[in-house]
């Protein structure tokens, strides 16, 4: 009785978590990410050197700027000659690499007076293997049966924080509140913030929101994280999803039955990171480079940056594309001179951005198609706004039928080639290919209606 009792409450509980709506940063809303690793984007390594990157950052539509650590990488147990920027040594200060608190101030300045945010890495889970810490409070690491402080897995550079000490959390929480009161971010992309406790969480983000309404992006995928504070969550099944899509693995079926768990666990409004590389995935992984080479990536891009619910990230480097791993503990600079995927960036990410059908407010229904294994096909609409995307995530040319979508009368601009078309209900499409519909009357003025 007292089980069933217990299941019951759990079943509320997890109902009211699902309906319940969850509520982001206004300056946020239909935004992306671009993660800036710092060491790597200028030969020099700096923030001022990064800083003339911002104006053409935002030419291409990017609202918000990822900085990866920018505090000192301990010595000891370093990794290669420079180290990993998650083993800190000091939280409470800047790598003297990467320039000064000044000078990350003035980049935050910068991208401000653009209208773009700013948010840094934050690692709680684990210190780097020489913080101050481990010698002033050596208390606030767990400790192996030597008493040794402990390291997971091969993080060698880096030693665990004791979440069973209250005065570490506290600790924890006042060097996030450093960065707050000493600079203008607008958030936090939290490192490994699945090995925190949901509690610690709780407190914490209540607390730094006190201050300022912040942006938080947790490193876990996990739907509790959205009732313990943060904005966003990782989707690393997702991710893991299309990159065997990508290898001819599996088909949109396999895509359609996560999308269906995220749907149906995690509550309403909350915001997943969509991505086709970061620093993990590129630097180990070989993406997207890799997983998916030349025109495979053009439609999975277009789905991390269209689908609903997802708040969409562009790796350093991706809109040149740099067609290599970057060496993580070592300096490998990356050189842009081409930059052939920033036009293709460009119109999407200024899409989400200016078009209401992208607002939290906007419906979202996924569209029947002939061939519903290799073709993905949805729409967005908010009052006179919508989008319709259609994804050919297949190696063969498609001719497509959309089942459900009815004629409105609406005359159609396709994003990427200006076509215009009053009947979009059968397209063709290559191999990888992808079409972006977008009812828009200012755009009907650039080419004759045609009829497909």
């Amino acid at each position: 009785m007292l089980m069933k009792k217990l299941m019951f409450v759990l079943a509320i509980s997890l109902a009211g978590t699902l309906n319940a709506q969850q509520k982001h940063p206004s300056f946020m809303e239909q935004g992306n990410i671009y993660e800036v690793n710092i060491r790597q984007y200028t030969k020099e390594g700096t923030f001022n050197a990064f800083a003339k990157h911002i104006p053409r950052l935002h030419q291409m539509g990017v609202k918000t700027l990822w900085f990866m650590p920018i505090q000192p990488i301990s010595v000891e147990g370093r990794k290669g000659t420079l180290g990993s920027y998650y083993a800190v040594s000091d939280y409470t200060a800047v790598n003297p690499e990467f320039g000064t608190l000044s000078d990350f101030n003035a980049v935050v300045k910068q991208a401000h007076a653009l209208g773009m945010k700013v948010i840094i890495d934050y690692v709680p889970n684990h210190s780097g293997a020489d913080n101050k810490w481990l010698k002033s409070h050596p208390d606030f690491y767990e400790r192996d049966e030597k008493g040794n402080a402990k390291y997971t897995a091969d993080w060698s550079d880096t030693r665990e924080l004791n979440y069973d000490n209250k005065v570490m959390q506290d600790s924890m929480i006042q060097t996030m509140k450093y960065w707050v009161k000493n600079t203008a971010i607008d958030g936090f992309r939290v490192d490994v913030a699945w090995g925190v406790p949901y509690d610690f969480w709780k407190r914490c983000i209540s607390t730094l929101k006190k201050e300022r309404d912040l942006f938080f992006l947790a490193e876990a995928d996990d739907p509790k994280m959205h009732s313990s504070g943060y904005d966003a969550t990782y989707s690393w099944t997702e991710f893991h999803v299309l990159n065997d899509i990508a290898a001819g693995k599996k088909d949109i079926r396999a895509l359609d039955s996560v999308l269906t768990h995220i749907d149906t666990t995690y509550m309403k409004g909350a915001w997943r990171l969509y991505f086709t590389s970061n620093h993990d995935e590129n630097s180990w992984n070989k993406a997207d480079y890799a997983t998916m080479p030349g025109e495979i990536h053009a439609p999975f891009s277009v789905f991390t940056l269209t689908y609903h619910r997802t708040m969409p990230l562009i790796y350093s480097g991706q809109e040149e594309p740099v067609l290599r791993a970057l060496a993580f503990f070592e300096k490998d600079p990356i050189y842009f001179n081409k930059y052939q995927r920033a036009s293709f960036y460009k119109s999407l990410l200024q899409l989400r951005s200016s078009n209401a059908a992208f607002n939290e407010s906007a419906s979202f229904t996924r569209l029947k198609v002939n061939q519903p294994n290799q073709v993905m096909a949805y729409q967005r609409v908010n009052g006179k706004d919508k989008v319709v995307v259609l994804l050919n995530l297949s190696n063969q040319p498609q001719q497509v039928e959309l089942q459900n979508f009815t004629e409105d009368g609406k005359v159609y601009a396709e994003l990427f080639s200006k076509e215009i078309s009053k009947n979009i209900k059968k397209v063709a499409l290559p191999a990888w290919g992808y079409k972006v519909y977008v009812a828009n009357p200012k755009m009907v003025q650039a080419t004759p209606i045609k009829s497909n």
